[in-house]
């Protein structure tokens, strides 16, 4: 569980350390830098200390000026400066969030050496997938770097936020995961066969609803726009999901008693929820399925078990709403979600 302070608008100095690793290796002086992002260099010994998106942000536009490398350095073929923005300018004019990610995944595999993301779509369930050297390593940093780039567009191009089912990582589980969770899904998984980003596949089909106008300002404004713009852990929506999350299904309150338990009148949360386009029977769906999925990456559970559990009437209706949510069954997401099996 993301902790409390994994807050929005704030970057963990462990991940600030991770953006210097390569430059530090490479012997480079990094107090300059730090101090071009705003960054005090007494922080990087402080392991709970955070600094500001946009101090990060900052830090991530000098490392890349100075390396020439929008990728941190990670791959032996750097990822030059402006490749971020040229590949945001072909993407913005496919019709459909399927076709720039095709677009955007080639001009990838183009620019990394023995790292080459690709989509795969089957039953329901779309992954982007990074084909590696079996002899290749990569940091946890690297792959959710990647991430951070390719969500952080698809979400812009399609004007809102796509969920991500789950994310399986070829190396070990790192010390701090708690940022990665807060900035893409709970659902994470270390040391698999093969890295793994998943998503429903309906996502593909989306609109793109951004104009070459509107890149502009998007442009100017990243990378510090895809690290917060479509993740806010303290929002209401959030603090509800938590909550759910601490108990049973079968225990989860009626909106009249959860908007006892935040101190509002039910009128009040369904008002704030409807702002930002959120329901309370949405957000129990969001947490239901990713009670489930987590059941189904972590054990071999009986589905109507797992039915049961989750508060549903029977295993039609779950097998039902996991359809909706993930565009696969239960079965086709367990059998999907292991790399050997496709």
């Amino acid at each position: 569980m993301a902790g409390a302070s994994a807050e929005k608008g704030t970057i963990s100095v462990r991940l600030v350390l991770e953006a210097l690793f390569e430059l530090r290796r490479q012997g480079v002086d990094e107090a300059v830098l730090l101090a071009e992002a705003g960054i005090d260099a007494s922080l990087l010994a402080q392991p709970d200390a955070r600094v500001s998106s946009e101090a990060y942000a900052q830090l991530w536009l000098a490392i890349a000026r100075q390396m020439d490398d929008e990728f941190f350095g990670m791959n032996p073929r750097r990822m030059k400066v402006g490749s971020f923005a040229y590949m945001a300018r072909a993407a913005v004019k496919e019709p459909t969030l399927g076709a720039a990610l095709q677009g955007a995944l080639r001009f990838l595999h183009l620019v990394f050496d023995d790292f080459s993301p690709r989509l795969e779509v089957r039953d329901g369930l779309a992954a982007i997938v990074v084909d590696e050297a079996p002899e290749q390593s990569c940091r946890a940093f690297g792959y959710f770097t990647l991430w951070l780039i390719i969500h952080g567009l698809s979400c812009w191009l399609a004007g809102r936020r796509i969920d991500v089912l789950g994310i399986q990582l070829r190396c070990p589980q790192p010390d701090y995961i708690e940022d990665y969770q807060v900035m893409f899904t709970r659902n994470l998984q270390f040391a698999r066969g093969q890295s793994r980003l998943l998503f429903n596949a309906d996502s593909l089909q989306v609109p793109i609803r951004r104009s070459p106008h509107e890149l502009k300002r998007f442009l100017a404004g990243a990378p510090g726009n895809i690290l917060v713009r479509y993740r806010d852990p303290q929002s209401l929506g959030a603090r509800i999901k938590g909550h759910l999350r601490s108990l049973a299904p079968a225990h989860w309150p009626d909106v009249e008693t959860l908007a006892g338990h935040f101190h509002m009148a039910p009128s009040t949360l369904r008002r704030k929820l409807s702002l930002h386009g959120q329901s309370y029977q949405g957000l129990k769906d969001q947490v239901r399925r990713d009670l489930a999925i987590a059941s189904l990456d972590n054990d071999e559970s009986n589905f109507s078990q797992l039915a049961c559990e989750l508060g549903f009437a029977d295993t039609s209706a779950f097998y039902k709403a996991f359809k909706k949510w993930t565009g696969s069954t239960p079965g086709q997401y367990r059998a999907l979600s292991n790399p050997e099996n496709l």
